[in-house]
Protein backbone atom coordinates (compact mmCIF):
# COMPACT_ATOMS: atom_id res chain seq x y z
CA UNK A 1 0.00 0.00 0.00
CA UNK A 2 3.05 2.22 0.83
CA UNK A 3 4.29 1.34 -2.46
CA UNK A 4 1.17 2.07 -4.56
CA UNK A 5 0.99 5.81 -2.48
CA UNK A 6 4.06 6.33 -3.00
CA UNK A 7 3.68 6.16 -6.82
CA UNK A 8 0.52 7.89 -6.95
CA UNK A 9 2.29 10.99 -5.22
CA UNK A 10 4.88 10.63 -8.11
CA UNK A 11 1.70 10.50 -10.50
CA UNK A 12 0.20 13.64 -8.58
CA UNK A 13 3.33 15.91 -9.13
CA UNK A 14 3.83 14.96 -12.61
CA UNK A 15 0.32 16.27 -13.25
CA UNK A 16 0.64 19.42 -11.22
CA UNK A 17 3.78 20.17 -13.70
CA UNK A 18 2.03 19.41 -16.51
CA UNK A 19 -1.24 21.33 -16.01
CA UNK A 20 -0.37 24.48 -17.76
CA UNK A 21 -0.38 22.02 -20.95
CA UNK A 22 -3.32 20.57 -20.79
CA UNK A 23 -5.52 23.50 -21.30
CA UNK A 24 -7.25 25.47 -23.99
CA UNK A 25 -4.66 24.96 -27.26
CA UNK A 26 -2.04 27.73 -27.26
CA UNK A 27 0.06 29.06 -29.90
CA UNK A 28 4.08 27.86 -30.11
CA UNK A 29 5.45 31.11 -28.40
CA UNK A 30 3.62 30.20 -25.64
CA UNK A 31 3.97 26.70 -25.48
CA UNK A 32 7.91 27.28 -25.16
CA UNK A 33 7.43 29.80 -22.31
CA UNK A 34 5.56 27.43 -20.58
CA UNK A 35 7.46 24.29 -20.87
CA UNK A 36 10.29 26.69 -19.93
CA UNK A 37 8.49 28.16 -16.21
CA UNK A 38 7.85 23.93 -16.19
CA UNK A 39 11.81 23.37 -16.90
CA UNK A 40 13.35 25.91 -14.51
CA UNK A 41 10.37 25.12 -11.34
CA UNK A 42 11.20 21.17 -11.76
CA UNK A 43 14.37 20.63 -13.29
CA UNK A 44 12.72 18.69 -16.15
CA UNK A 45 14.75 18.49 -19.52
CA UNK A 46 11.75 19.21 -22.28
CA UNK A 47 11.75 15.73 -23.41
CA UNK A 48 10.84 14.65 -20.06
CA UNK A 49 7.81 17.11 -20.09
CA UNK A 50 6.74 16.31 -23.59
CA UNK A 51 6.90 12.40 -22.91
CA UNK A 52 4.63 12.89 -19.54
CA UNK A 53 1.93 15.07 -21.43
CA UNK A 54 1.83 12.23 -24.37
CA UNK A 55 1.70 9.75 -21.58
CA UNK A 56 -1.75 11.33 -19.68
CA UNK A 57 -2.84 12.18 -22.93
CA UNK A 58 -2.60 8.49 -24.16
CA UNK A 59 -3.86 6.74 -20.86
CA UNK A 60 -4.90 9.57 -17.82
CA UNK A 61 -3.81 9.64 -14.46
CA UNK A 62 -2.19 6.09 -15.38
CA UNK A 63 0.22 6.88 -17.52
CA UNK A 64 1.82 9.15 -14.95
CA UNK A 65 2.46 6.32 -12.51
CA UNK A 66 6.49 5.45 -12.52
CA UNK A 67 7.66 2.67 -14.70
CA UNK A 68 7.76 -0.22 -12.60
CA UNK A 69 3.90 0.45 -11.23
CA UNK A 70 3.15 1.54 -15.48
CA UNK A 71 4.36 -2.06 -16.19
CA UNK A 72 2.40 -3.89 -13.44
CA UNK A 73 -1.18 -2.66 -14.17
CA UNK A 74 -3.67 -4.57 -15.13
CA UNK A 75 -3.69 -5.62 -18.88
CA UNK A 76 -6.92 -3.66 -19.91
CA UNK A 77 -5.63 -2.51 -23.31
CA UNK A 78 -7.66 -2.34 -26.38
CA UNK A 79 -6.11 -1.89 -29.69
CA UNK A 80 -5.91 1.42 -30.78
CA UNK A 81 -8.16 0.41 -34.09
CA UNK A 82 -10.80 -0.83 -31.99
CA UNK A 83 -10.54 2.21 -29.54
CA UNK A 84 -10.54 4.79 -32.65
CA UNK A 85 -14.36 2.60 -33.97
CA UNK A 86 -14.99 2.54 -30.61
CA UNK A 87 -15.13 6.72 -30.63
CA UNK A 88 -16.47 6.97 -33.47
CA UNK A 89 -19.72 4.99 -32.92
CA UNK A 90 -20.10 7.36 -29.38
CA UNK A 91 -19.54 10.83 -32.18
CA UNK A 92 -21.94 9.49 -34.13
CA UNK A 93 -24.21 9.14 -31.48
CA UNK A 94 -23.19 10.44 -27.94
CA UNK A 95 -26.05 8.91 -26.32
CA UNK A 96 -25.13 5.58 -27.96
CA UNK A 97 -24.14 3.33 -24.20
CA UNK A 98 -20.90 1.39 -23.89
CA UNK A 99 -23.19 -1.68 -24.51
CA UNK A 100 -24.46 -0.59 -27.61
CA UNK A 101 -21.22 0.65 -28.69
CA UNK A 102 -20.04 -3.34 -28.23
CA UNK A 103 -22.58 -4.73 -29.71
CA UNK A 104 -22.21 -2.96 -33.10
CA UNK A 105 -18.71 -3.97 -32.91
CA UNK A 106 -19.76 -7.28 -32.40
CA UNK A 107 -21.95 -7.54 -34.70
CA UNK A 108 -19.34 -5.49 -37.59
CA UNK A 109 -16.98 -8.70 -36.76
CA UNK A 110 -14.65 -6.13 -35.33
CA UNK A 111 -14.29 -8.33 -31.67
CA UNK A 112 -15.29 -11.52 -31.05
CA UNK A 113 -18.36 -12.38 -28.88
CA UNK A 114 -17.58 -11.56 -25.22
CA UNK A 115 -14.04 -10.19 -25.98
CA UNK A 116 -14.37 -6.64 -24.92
CA UNK A 117 -15.30 -5.72 -21.52
CA UNK A 118 -17.77 -2.86 -20.58
CA UNK A 119 -15.99 -1.58 -17.58
CA UNK A 120 -12.60 -2.05 -19.88
CA UNK A 121 -14.53 0.06 -22.52
CA UNK A 122 -15.71 2.52 -20.54
CA UNK A 123 -12.15 3.55 -18.36
CA UNK A 124 -11.06 3.54 -22.08
CA UNK A 125 -13.20 6.22 -23.43
CA UNK A 126 -13.14 8.19 -20.23
CA UNK A 127 -9.27 8.60 -20.89
CA UNK A 128 -9.72 9.73 -24.33
CA UNK A 129 -12.67 12.07 -23.46
CA UNK A 130 -15.46 10.32 -24.51
CA UNK A 131 -17.66 9.11 -21.59
CA UNK A 132 -21.24 9.88 -22.03
CA UNK A 133 -21.01 12.51 -19.45
CA UNK A 134 -18.16 13.96 -21.59
CA UNK A 135 -19.92 13.97 -24.45
CA UNK A 136 -22.93 15.56 -22.70
CA UNK A 137 -20.88 18.32 -21.99
CA UNK A 138 -19.68 18.62 -25.94
CA UNK A 139 -22.90 18.70 -27.30
CA UNK A 140 -25.30 20.92 -24.90
CA UNK A 141 -25.77 24.33 -25.83
CA UNK A 142 -24.15 26.77 -22.70
CA UNK A 143 -25.83 30.33 -21.68
CA UNK A 144 -24.37 32.67 -23.82
CA UNK A 145 -20.90 33.91 -22.18
CA UNK A 146 -19.76 36.98 -21.71
CA UNK A 147 -16.14 37.87 -22.32
CA UNK A 148 -14.78 37.03 -19.04
CA UNK A 149 -16.24 33.55 -19.02
CA UNK A 150 -16.17 30.20 -20.22
CA UNK A 151 -17.86 29.13 -23.13
CA UNK A 152 -19.46 25.98 -22.27
CA UNK A 153 -20.76 24.00 -19.12
CA UNK A 154 -18.11 22.45 -16.61
CA UNK A 155 -15.76 23.72 -18.57
CA UNK A 156 -14.74 25.68 -15.19
CA UNK A 157 -15.80 25.65 -11.44
CA UNK A 158 -14.73 28.51 -9.34
CA UNK A 159 -14.72 27.85 -5.57
CA UNK A 160 -14.74 30.42 -2.37
CA UNK A 161 -15.50 30.58 1.44
CA UNK A 162 -17.20 33.11 3.03
CA UNK A 163 -17.65 33.82 6.81
CA UNK A 164 -21.32 33.35 7.86
CA UNK A 165 -22.88 34.35 11.18
CA UNK A 166 -22.49 33.31 14.41
CA UNK A 167 -24.89 30.60 15.74
CA UNK A 168 -25.56 28.90 19.16
CA UNK A 169 -24.28 25.44 18.03
CA UNK A 170 -21.22 25.04 20.24
CA UNK A 171 -20.88 23.58 23.74
CA UNK A 172 -23.84 24.46 25.77
CA UNK A 173 -24.98 26.36 23.02
CA UNK A 174 -22.44 28.55 22.82
CA UNK A 175 -22.28 31.13 19.70
CA UNK A 176 -19.66 29.73 16.68
CA UNK A 177 -18.78 31.06 13.72
CA UNK A 178 -20.15 29.03 10.55
CA UNK A 179 -18.83 29.38 6.92
CA UNK A 180 -20.24 28.91 3.07
CA UNK A 181 -18.76 26.83 1.17
CA UNK A 182 -19.98 27.72 -2.37
CA UNK A 183 -18.91 26.27 -6.07
CA UNK A 184 -20.11 28.24 -9.24
CA UNK A 185 -19.71 27.19 -12.99
CA UNK A 186 -18.36 30.01 -14.60
CA UNK A 187 -20.24 29.58 -17.95
CA UNK A 188 -23.46 28.91 -16.88
CA UNK A 189 -23.13 31.14 -13.81
CA UNK A 190 -25.06 28.06 -11.54
CA UNK A 191 -24.31 27.67 -8.15
CA UNK A 192 -23.31 23.47 -8.45
CA UNK A 193 -23.16 23.76 -4.34
CA UNK A 194 -23.42 26.01 -1.60
CA UNK A 195 -23.69 24.84 2.12
CA UNK A 196 -22.71 26.14 5.73
CA UNK A 197 -19.88 24.47 7.77
CA UNK A 198 -18.75 24.71 11.41
CA UNK A 199 -14.81 24.77 10.13
CA UNK A 200 -13.04 26.08 7.71
CA UNK A 201 -10.69 23.70 6.44
CA UNK A 202 -9.77 21.44 3.44
CA UNK A 203 -12.58 18.96 4.46
CA UNK A 204 -15.46 21.27 4.04
CA UNK A 205 -13.51 21.71 0.41
CA UNK A 206 -13.73 18.01 0.02
CA UNK A 207 -17.10 17.79 1.01
CA UNK A 208 -18.41 20.61 -1.42
CA UNK A 209 -16.21 18.98 -4.37
CA UNK A 210 -17.78 15.56 -3.79
CA UNK A 211 -21.17 16.82 -2.99
CA UNK A 212 -20.98 18.53 -6.27
CA UNK A 213 -19.64 16.56 -8.87
CA UNK A 214 -22.27 13.56 -7.62
CA UNK A 215 -25.08 15.73 -9.05
CA UNK A 216 -23.40 17.52 -11.98
CA UNK A 217 -20.28 15.31 -13.21
CA UNK A 218 -16.66 16.02 -13.44
CA UNK A 219 -15.30 19.20 -14.22
CA UNK A 220 -12.63 20.11 -16.46
CA UNK A 221 -11.20 23.00 -14.36
CA UNK A 222 -10.91 23.66 -10.68
CA UNK A 223 -10.31 27.89 -9.78
CA UNK A 224 -9.11 28.55 -6.08
CA UNK A 225 -8.21 31.58 -4.21
CA UNK A 226 -4.80 30.38 -2.24
CA UNK A 227 -6.59 29.52 0.97
CA UNK A 228 -4.84 26.94 2.99
CA UNK A 229 -8.10 24.98 2.84
CA UNK A 230 -8.00 24.46 -1.08
CA UNK A 231 -4.04 23.50 -1.13
CA UNK A 232 -3.88 19.62 0.30
CA UNK A 233 -2.37 17.18 -0.77
CA UNK A 234 -6.08 15.41 -0.95
CA UNK A 235 -7.33 18.15 -3.06
CA UNK A 236 -4.12 17.92 -6.02
CA UNK A 237 -4.48 14.46 -5.77
CA UNK A 238 -8.19 13.84 -6.62
CA UNK A 239 -7.66 16.71 -9.34
CA UNK A 240 -4.59 14.21 -10.79
CA UNK A 241 -6.69 10.80 -10.76
CA UNK A 242 -9.91 12.72 -12.59
CA UNK A 243 -8.03 14.35 -14.88
CA UNK A 244 -8.97 18.07 -13.33
CA UNK A 245 -6.53 21.15 -13.73
CA UNK A 246 -6.66 22.43 -10.73
CA UNK A 247 -5.72 26.29 -10.92
CA UNK A 248 -4.76 28.77 -8.28
CA UNK A 249 -5.34 32.28 -8.58
CA UNK A 250 -2.33 34.83 -8.94
CA UNK A 251 -1.65 37.27 -5.75
CA UNK A 252 -3.40 40.60 -6.49
CA UNK A 253 -5.52 38.81 -9.41
CA UNK A 254 -8.65 37.66 -7.82
CA UNK A 255 -10.93 37.71 -10.48
CA UNK A 256 -10.25 35.19 -13.56
CA UNK A 257 -10.29 36.57 -16.78
CA UNK A 258 -9.32 33.98 -19.36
Amino acid sequence: MKDRDKAEAIATERMQLIAPLLGDPVDAAVARQLKATIRAQSGLSERTIRRYVARYQAEGFRGLLPADHARNRPSGAIAPDILDQAIQLRREAPHRSVRQIIEVLEWEGRVARGQLKRSTLQDQLTARGYSTRQMRIYTQAGVAARRFQRQHRNDLWQSDIKYGPRLPIGPDHKPQQIYLSAIIDDATRYVVHAAWYPTQDSVIVEDSLRTAMRRYGIPVRLYFDNGKAYKSHQIARMGAKLGIRVVYTKPYAPLLTG
